[in-house]
């Protein structure tokens, strides 16, 4: 009787770790520090998600910015559905703009007189996202934020900036970035 009793402790504890560890993954989010307000975490396997657009900044801050999505997030997209379903991630990736003398010197000789010059990714700025949640983050809009830096998330004070500036995208549910599709490869 008592083997069975302890058969019957060894399988319901590796249950609830069983179930612990595929809520943790359902939610799409690690482990890690949260993003204080929102309690937002870096989400798992960002990196690997699909394209939304990409976008240049000029002036004094000069970065090269990626936007991608979860699989909700992309077929909202696709869609055209507002608002974004429960479940959709956006990730905004920085990175610092770089330039290469080499990849300039190959176009000025591939391409003469064009005058073309090659900007890249550098140094990592910090990766942000939107996580669509509209009863947990209600009064934000329906997105939860979080801005990481080296994996750390950044201090409330940066974090109360964010839905204020997200504001003035209300009509397109505080999503400022467009679906930037390759037309013949959907």
């Amino acid at each position: 009787m008592r083997r069975i009793s302890l058969v019957v402790v060894v399988v319901a504890v590796t249950g609830v770790a069983g179930v612990a560890s595929y809520m943790e993954s359902a939610s799409g989010q690690s482990n890690g520090d949260a993003a204080p307000i929102y309690g937002v975490k870096l989400p798992k396997g960002y990196r690997d998600w699909r394209l939304i657009s990409v976008k240049r900044l000029t002036g004094k801050l000069k970065q090269l910015r990626a936007e991608l999505g979860n699989d909700l997030a992309i077929k909202a997209y696709r869609e055209g559905t507002l608002p974004f379903p429960d479940g959709a991630i956006i990730a905004a990736l920085h990175w610092d703009e770089d330039s290469s003398v080499s990849d300039n010197q190959a176009l000025a000789a591939g391409f003469p007189g064009l005058g073309l010059e090659s900007t890249f990714a550098g140094f990592a700025v910090n990766a942000q996202f939107m996580v669509k949640d509209s009863k947990k983050y209600a009064a934000s809009g329906g997105w939860g934020f979080a801005d990481f830096t080296k994996g750390k998330p950044g201090d409330e004070a940066l974090h109360a900036k964010c839905f204020p500036c997200h504001a003035p995208a209300k009509d397109r549910d505080y999503v400022f970035t467009r679906y930037a599709p390759t037309p013949g490869t959907e």
